[in-house]
Order: C-alpha cells, then structure tokens, then sequence
C-alpha cells in the first residue's frame, strides 16, 4: 500500500504532490493532494474534508492554504469524498453517490463494498500520509459542507485521533435535513439509530468527546443559499451550549457557499489549528 505522485508543484516554497493509491479499504484507486511546507520537518498535519461534488481539486486549487502552512509548518492533506471508477455504484443525482461519499461507512446495497469513507480517512490515509512524509503523527481536522460534517463527525467520535477540528458552512444535523435524510437512507438504511452515530449536532447533545476540545470553530457565511434548509448552524450551537461544549460560530456577512468564501477565512483555520497541534 504505497502512495503514488502523479504530479509535483512547488507553492510558496513548499511542495504540493497531487498522488494516488489503490485503496484496500474502497477497493478502488483513490486520489489525494499532499502539500509540505519547506524543511526536513516532522511538521503536523491538516487534513480536509470536501463537500458535494468535490475531488481533491477543489481545495487544492481554490483554496490558497498553502501560505499559511508554510507560515505555520503543517502539512495539509486533501482526499477524494467517495470512491469512483467502473463498478463503483452511482446515482445520476449530485447529493448521492460518487462525489457524495458523506464519510461514512455504507451497510446497504449497492453502496457497501466500496462507500467506506469513514475507515479510509480513519484508518488508511492516516496511516498512509505518516509512512510517506515527515509527520509528527498529530493531526487536525477541517472541512467544508459535507466535508465540515465529516470533520466534526470524525473528531467526535475518534478523538484520540485528532487535536482539533473546525469547519466551514457544515451540515450541521444531516438526521435533519434533506441532504443527510436522503444519503443516510441510502447507505445506512432506515433505522435512524444508526444515523445518529453521525450527526455533529446530536453527537455533541450527548457528549461526545467532552472535555477533548477546548474550542471547535465554525464559520458561516449569512448569505449562503443553503443555510436554512441544509446547515442549520444554530442546531449545533444549542447542542454546544447544552452540552457544556465551547463552540465559535463565526456569522460571516454576506458570505455564500463557494470557496471565495472558504478562501477569505481560511487563515484563520490554519493558525487555529496550528495553535493547538503545537501547543
């Protein structure tokens, strides 16, 4: 199991590696970017979640991390959301199937064998980007939209595996929403027991990792199209609150759901974490 770089950019003097692998987990090649900051390093590690419709590329490309990684030494990573390729089950809709991975692990056909995005960000790409680069074998958690659900769902429910988390725009109670209720239907079947192991917002009524976070940070623009329907930020802030759980809801006037948005804020998200992976 060894990463493979398809292609090399050098960015603010670090190196940025778009690579792939084949996965043992999806059972398909997964496609990732790795950014390095200058020097021999160890240096911690940011990975990122995207949302619907993304590959690695979207944050690659549009997000303009990679100054401040260099000005604060971390690597960042930036998987795929779902498994693709031939054989791999599709919907021709965009908020289900390849591009909509959600970061879980199916138990439903057809989308068992292959949609295991939890365990291949849990269990593989952890363990592939610290055999392959200088890490400190720390990281941190960030995402966007689906991907700002996949962080907060992650880090909450495996918290010895990451230092902190943040998002931007997340969904924030997928059981309730259309986007989740449609997705959770589909890979993890109708018992909603089962989908509650995956909502940020109930995840954090109960407890989960209390006491790990000493703050999780979360922007939101007040102008995105999506914020009434699917984000519903204010569910996870009550959740917060009722749990004794500091949370930093950041309303960012205007702001809409695109990476101008992501691309505008996302300083702010890297020395946060920084601050914490080395602290």
């Amino acid at each position: 199991m060894t990463l493979q770089t398809t292609k090399t950019h050098i960015v603010h003097g670090g190196t940025l590696r778009y690579c792939r692998h084949d996965s043992a987990i999806t059972g398909t090649p997964m496609t990732l970017s790795v950014f390095t900051p200058p020097g021999e390093g160890p240096f911690p590690v940011l990975i990122w979640l995207s949302g619907l419709t993304c590959t690695e590329d979207n944050f690659t490309s549009k997000a303009g991390a990679y100054r401040a990684a260099v000005e604060h030494g971390v690597i960042i990573v930036a998987p795929d959301t779902s498994p693709r390729g031939q054989g791999v089950a599709d919907d021709d809709a965009y908020d289900l199937g390849q591009g909509a991975g959600f970061y879980v692990d199916a138990t439903q056909a057809p989308w068992a064998p292959h949609f295991r995005m939890e365990s291949y960000v849990t269990d593989e790409l952890i363990a592939l980007v610290d055999a392959g680069f200088p890490t400190t074998k720390t990281r941190s958690v960030f995402g966007h939209s689906m991907g700002g659900h996949g962080a907060l769902t992650l880090a909450l429910c495996h918290p010895e595996l990451f230092q902190s988390v943040s998002a931007f725009a997340p969904i924030a109670s997928p059981t309730r929403c259309a986007w989740g209720e449609k997705a959770f239907t589909a890979y993890l079947g109708d018992d909603r027991a089962e989908w509650v192991k995956h909502d940020a917002a109930l995840l954090l009524e109960s407890g989960a990792a209390s006491g790990v976070y000493d703050d999780i940070l979360v922007d939101q623009g007040d102008g995105d199209q999506f914020l009434t329907d699917q984000l519903k930020p204010e569910l996870l802030k009550a959740a917060a609150d009722k749990a004794g759980q500091k949370l930093t809801v950041r309303m960012q006037p205007g702001y809409d759901h695109s990476y101008f948005f992501m691309a505008s804020f996302i300083d702010d998200h890297v020395a946060f974490h920084a601050a914490r992976l080395k602290g």
